[in-house]
């Protein structure tokens, strides 16, 4: 297979799974179905079958294909090249909370991954590689801040599930559209205790 060949058959491959994150998005996981994938996506079913033997398989590639580019976009990065640590910091808490958009539409797909791995275990190692990858990615920003002599962490690790459990739940309460915690309300919220854990001053978080 050709250079070129090879790359067409990557881009269709993505273009379905883009297809099939928007469906899960917009209409949840469970109303899904090739043949709208494939309409949505402008291929036959035919083809979509040629790269995702299951429908299963296709919803699990869609979900790890979402995550995967977030990842690329958000953990990419050296933290200790990056920006200051504070810099830093700020922008985990900014870009791990449902932000009208792609960010929204990203944790309208990790609730579906939440639900899917409760009632079906096999997404479970799924939902489990992507929380590992989240955690080392606040793990390493914390601990390239304590390297840089301005937090106080005597363990990195702990702080980052703090961290992630303090997102995950303003965050959903936020999606939800709570009254009581907009998403101005969990990002302070979050910053505040976050700082404090660190030994910092909220207000330098930008």
């Amino acid at each position: 297979m050709s250079v070129g060949t090879t790359e067409r058959a990557q881009d269709t491959r993505d273009r379905i799974l883009d297809a099939a994150c928007d469906l899960i998005a917009s209409e949840g996981i469970d109303e899904v179905r090739i043949a709208r994938v494939a309409q949505r996506a402008g291929a036959s079913t035919a083809l979509v079958h040629h790269y995702f033997s299951t429908r299963e398989e296709l919803l699990e590639q869609a979900l790890m294909h979402s995550f995967d580019l977030a990842g690329e976009q958000r953990f990419g990065d050296d933290p200790a090249t990056v920006g200051a640590p504070t810099e830093r910091l700020a922008y985990v808490i900014r870009s791990c909370l449902p932000e009208p958009g792609v960010q929204e539409r990203e944790w309208v797909l990790w609730v579906e991954l939440w639900l899917r791995a409760v009632r079906e275990p096999n997404f479970q190692p799924v939902a489990a590689r992507l929380y590992a990858r989240y955690r080392a990615w606040i793990e390493d920003v914390i601990r390239a801040g304590v390297e840089a002599g301005e937090f106080t962490a005597p363990d990195p690790g702990a702080v980052a599930d703090h961290a992630m459990a303090l997102l995950d739940g303003v965050g959903i309460r936020a999606l939800l559209r709570d009254p009581t915690m907009s998403l101005t309300d969990a990002r302070a919220f979050v910053a505040d205790r976050i700082a404090a854990e660190l030994g910092i001053d909220a207000a330098t978080l930008p």
